[in-house]
């Protein structure tokens, strides 16, 4: 893999840059996640450059407002629990997901099957600790049995679905536009409005990224070219202010700036104003905008990416979850030290599901060209024209 630059790779090179990419980008910036910039710089005595500890040192147990979560030391949020998650929904299913897969898959996932949670630090069912935003998908879709496609409305709108949609993107890896249809297809069990848009566009930008030859620039141009109302416009303007950067320092600030408008949370990230998270049609979430644009900025180059990402703070985690899948899905080389650390701290084989899915993908395609030449074949009849198959 490169170091920075222009698509490059073969498919199950990229489909791993992608999925361990997210998780350092994930581990790195929990400990920073709800800080500001400043705030940080004044933790650390300057800006986040790898894995760090918690911030409250060793009173993380007892520590508010995040206790008993160990953020820090590599441990991965639940970005990466629900991201890999996913990834087994897909090894079940074997074929291309919905809202009806989410709910016969995914959910049972979350509810019956003890698995490592690195910030408990512990092994426990992941329903104990994903945020309020993904319980939901219990309590909507198993308790209140909802229909799937619905399933989403009410929910907080925020980036809780977009943050897991890289296997989407994936799957339909050089198909921005079929990975957006997926993803607003799973993500309706779970999210509404620009919170499900969201995760439509970043699929989308997954799959741009493995294009052959693409470029920070071609994703985001694959993203503006199907994300709709607020997500296009803070879409639009956050990477307008980024090209014309080329280090994440300078961007903090103006990248914050660009994106404000379109974000209901408001300055103070631990206490979001009262519009915060509703829908509209004229906002959008703050984190796919400012991962696109820290991607820019960067140059596709993962480290720069993932570290603007952290060193933003406010959702930095997401944020450098998806900063860390795009700049890995264009070939970008993820920092071995990185990922061996994580690795190690959470207890997880990151490479394990990007193995699975990688040879999922394969079957898809291969299914997903059968049903064409099908159609082909069908259509030509109807057309009364030889199929060109």
């Amino acid at each position: 893999m490169t170091p920075k630059g222009e698509g490059t790779g073969t498919l199950d090179e990229r489909i791993t840059g992608a999925l361990v990419g997210a998780a350092v980008g994930d581990a790195l910036g929990g400990p920073v996640e709800g800080y500001s910039p400043e705030q940080i710089t004044e933790r650390h005595g300057g800006r986040v450059h790898g894995v760090v500890g918690p911030w409250n040192g060793d009173d993380w147990p007892t520590a508010r407002l995040i206790a008993p979560y160990h953020k820090g030391d590599g441990h991965v949020t639940d970005d990466t629990l629900m991201t890999h998650a996913l990834v087994r929904v897909y090894a079940t299913v074997r074929d291309h997901l919905d809202a009806y897969a989410v709910a016969e898959h995914l959910v049972p996932d979350l509810m019956t099957t003890p698995r490592w949670i690195p910030e408990l630090e512990a092994e426990a069912l992941p329903l104990q600790r994903i945020f309020l935003a993904e319980k939901w998908l219990v309590a909507r879709l198993h308790y209140g049995h909802v229909d799937p496609r619905e399933a989403g409305s009410g929910n907080i709108v925020n980036c809780g679905a977009a943050m897991y949609m890289a296997p989407v993107g994936l799957v339909n890896a050089a198909n921005p536009a079929g990975a957006y249809a997926e993803a607003l297809d799973v993500a309706g069990a779970h999210q509404s409005s620009y919170g499900r848009e969201a995760a439509g566009v970043f699929a989308a930008a997954v799959a741009a990224a493995c294009t052959p030859g693409a470029t920070p620039a071609s994703v985001v141009a694959a993203c503006l070219s199907l994300a709709k109302d607020g997500t296009r416009a803070a879409v639009e303007a956050v990477c307008e202010v980024a090209s014309r950067h080329t280090d994440f320092e300078s961007a903090l600030v103006p990248l914050r700036r660009a994106v404000a408008p379109f974000d209901t949370v408001g300055p103070d990230y631990r206490s979001p104003s009262l519009g915060a998270r509703r829908p509209s049609r004229l906002h959008s979430i703050e984190e796919l905008p400012v991962a696109l644009g820290m991607l820019l900025v960067s140059g596709g180059d993962f480290r720069h990416a993932v570290l603007g990402s952290v060193n933003y703070g406010r959702d930095c985690d997401s944020i450098a979850t998806m900063a860390g899948a795009l700049a890995g899905a264009l070939g970008s080389e993820v920092p071995h030290d990185w990922a061996k650390t994580v690795a190690e701290s959470s207890r997880l084989d990151l490479d394990a599901p990007a193995r699975t899915l990688a040879g999922v993908t394969r079957e898809i395609f291969d299914r997903d060209v059968r049903r064409r030449r099908a159609h082909e074949t069908a259509y030509a009849v109807l057309a009364g024209a030889p199929c060109s198959g």
